[in-house]
């Protein structure tokens, strides 16, 4: 029996085990106290960085003093040496001066001994850097579903609503390319891993474009820029004393590219074969035991960074909740980082510079990406914010924040570099309560979803619907009742009431308006007075959505726009212009009643624009708005005197039409969710006629 097999045997046993008084078990106990004794032994002189990096008290007696210059000195040599081979010839954000020789980022150099010396505020930027946003970028060993979609869909709602208030923003997303399961998913489809790649990647490229994500950069960790990237991060790290080598084992887990301290772990049943495993408590994937000799990151010296950053940024990770599992995690858990696998079991990777025996750790490898795309290492200094670093939100799954929130930050203040502004850790799509699984087959196909719903209608739902703190269940019932509810009977019955009966002129409302003929003063008359309190209403719908925006909760803000469509149409039924209009001298009351509708319109189509952009797209054309009154500036009442005549109609269904209720055969649930199963006639709209 080897260690691995006696290892899992041991841990499926546990309750056999002889335990400490304090509930460790005795064997792991004796194991750490060797395992610390060896460190000490093996890799003290790397203990806290290098020689002249470390404090008296850590130099040992007689050990010479190494000046930081030395080896800044031996890293550019490296550097220069890599650059003759062609693995760093880059030009792009290296100005002319500097492309014949390497400049290594001027980040200011401290001592982590004296971590209180380090800034653990967020930083203050340039009003000239751009709003920068990310989503995770995705795993190629699988083909994308609706959390994918989801993730998507949240960076753009962010990056539109950043351009709509006229503000540069950039957008990053992408797929993780390298690791175990990447290289595994490869071997089992017999093909080259780079091709397999290429597939898949291109899959997720698809999606992008099918619920028309506006991103700037589609980031491949293949890209050659990005492995320039990675293998600078690892040399200034190494450069400081932060890595070293030593032998590693441990649980792995394959599926989530980690790690796992056994505190984390618990025995599980298969429920079909009656297999007893290994599994992490956290994803319920399976674990294996690894032993191997890898490099290491000595993240246990930042943790003080760490815990002080957190204390001084308590809304750094929205939702705030999930800030405890990162400070528990960080107090209780944190170790130093394995940061390579050896070429053996991971080939498919980048290698780690100066030791082609290693592939550095897939995790360092995909976080680096999001400075790749702010141009790093090429950042002239003082300038680094025009590629918009720091990022202002990163946009994860829960399920990957202790990558993000612990490495990701330890990584960046182990070299001096900005951390990220926000943090905006979703929660995931079950279905039927269950989380969605290929083996279930409950996985819902985004672009099955799309064809059948329509690509406004999904990324809506996704928004509306979707879960920041908790969970949501897809269903495609309760996905067609939000669409009839909202977005038929809601936004078309409304625009269908304001536009279509020839008894009134959406036009001649405005126009009356910006004559004078027109004053929306209270009166004492009720329906005047309900105008008047309409548009006071109305003047503050923007603010609120921006504000709900800044706190990362565009559900909250589309919320509120549809919470106006519908105080709209209840303030346009109780008005009931269709019987006024048939009364002597009612035109001017009529078109207070319909230019007060039509404002509301007007603003909601405006600010849905980062969420349905084609559809809030075709409200504004039909009433109307010209393009470039199209803007958050112009999203407050009556500022516009130029709409009301339609640029184009769309029919006696209207934007948005009654839903297709059958089902469609052959769509299942991994197509699309479950089948729709609801008889009902879809609706006509409200019980009210139009005219």
């Amino acid at each position: 029996m080897n260690s691995g097999t006696l290892r899992t045997a041991l841990l499926l046993g546990w309750s056999r085990l002889p335990r400490t008084t304090s509930g460790t078990y005795l064997h792991h106990r004796r194991a750490a106290s060797a395992a610390s004794l060896l460190g000490k032994l093996f890799f003290l002189p790397l203990r806290r960085g290098t020689a002249s990096n470390r404090t008296t008290r850590d130099r040992r007696p007689g050990e010479p003093t190494v000046p930081m210059d030395v080896l800044r000195t031996a890293s550019a040599r490296r550097t220069f040496k890599w650059q003759a081979a062609g693995i760093l010839a880059r030009t792009s954000w290296v100005c002319r001066s500097c492309r014949s020789q390497f400049v290594a980022p001027k980040a200011a150099r401290r001592t982590l001994a004296t971590s209180t010396t380090t800034t653990t505020t967020t930083p203050t930027t340039p009003d000239n850097k751009p709003f920068y946003v990310t989503t995770p970028i995705f795993y190629v060993n699988a083909s994308p579903h609706v959390g994918h979609m989801y993730s998507m869909v949240l960076g753009d709602v962010l990056k539109r609503w950043q351009t709509l208030k006229g503000n540069q923003a950039i957008l990053c997303t992408g797929t993780d390319e390298h690791g175990t399961k990447v290289q595994r998913a490869a071997i089992a489809n017999d093909m080259d891993p780079k091709q397999f790649c290429d597939l898949n990647s291109a899959k997720f490229q698809e999606l992008a474009a099918a619920c028309r994500i506006d991103y700037d950069r589609f980031m491949r960790t293949t890209d050659q820029d990005h492995v320039e990237a990675v293998k600078h991060f690892w040399l200034l790290l190494k450069e400081k004393g932060l890595i070293y080598e030593a032998k590693h084992e441990g649980w792995y887990c394959v599926s989530d590219e980690c790690f796992y301290p056994e505190s984390q772990l618990e025995k599980r049943q298969d429920p079909f074969t009656g297999e007893v495993y290994v599994a992490s408590i956290e994803s319920g994937n399976k674990v294996e035991w690894i032993e191997e000799k890898n490099y290491h990151f000595r993240m246990t010296a930042l943790k003080d960074q760490l815990l002080e950053f957190y204390k001084n940024n308590p809304d750094w990770i929205v939702p705030q909740t999930r800030m405890n599992q990162v400070v528990d995690w960080v107090t209780n858990n944190l170790e130093d980082l394995s940061i390579s696998r050896p070429v053996s079991r991971l080939s498919w990777g980048i290698r780690v510079p100066d030791d082609e025996s290693q592939t550095i750790y897939v995790w360092v490898d995909a976080l680096i990406n999001y400075i790749t795309m702010a141009g790093y290492p090429y950042w002239p200094p003082g300038r680094e914010h025009l590629g918009g670093w720091p990022v202002d939100v990163h946009i994860i799954g829960k399920d990957i924040l202790r990558f993000h929130c612990i490495y990701w930050p330890a990584l960046l203040l182990a070299l001096d570099l900005p951390l990220p502004k926000r943090i905006l850790s979703h929660a995931h799509w079950t279905m039927e309560k269950k989380k969605m699984s290929k083996s279930i087959g409950n996985v819902v196909n985004p672009f099955y979803a799309m064809e059948r719903f329509g690509i406004d209608t999904m990324r809506f739902y996704m928004i509306h619907n979707g879960g920041i703190a908790n969970d949501a269940d897809y269903s495609n019932d309760w996905l067609t009742v939000e669409y009839k509810k909202h977005l038929q009977n809601g936004v078309g019955n409304l625009s269908a009431r304001v536009t279509k009966p020839k008894q009134w002129s959406l036009r001649r409302a405005v126009q009356s308006y910006q004559d004078g003929a027109m004053l929306l003063q209270p009166t004492g008359e009720q329906i005047n007075d309900s105008c008047v309190e309409h548009i006071t209403r109305l003047d503050k719908l923007a603010s609120t959505v921006d504000n709900e925006m800044l706190q990362l909760n565009p559900s909250h803000a589309l919320q509120k726009i549809m919470g106006l469509i519908g105080e709209t149409n209840a303030f346009i039924s109780n008005a009931e212009p269709w019987v006024i209009v048939k009364k002597q001298d009612s035109e001017a009351l009529v078109d207070r009643i319909i230019l007060t509708a039509g404002e509301s319109l007007r603003i909601a189509g405006i600010l849905l624009q980062p969420f349905m952009p084609d559809k809030a797209a075709q409200l504004l054309d039909l009433l109307g708005v010209e393009n470039h009154n199209r803007t958050f500036h112009h999203a407050r009442p009556l500022v516009d005197a130029t709409y009301g005549t339609a640029f184009r109609t769309f029919g006696k269904e209207g934007i948005f039409p009654p839903p297709i209720l059958d089902d469609i055969k052959g769509m299942g649930p991994d197509a699309g969710g479950k089948k729709h199963s609801s008889g009902n006639k879809p609706s006509s709209g409200n019980k009210k006629p139009a005219a």
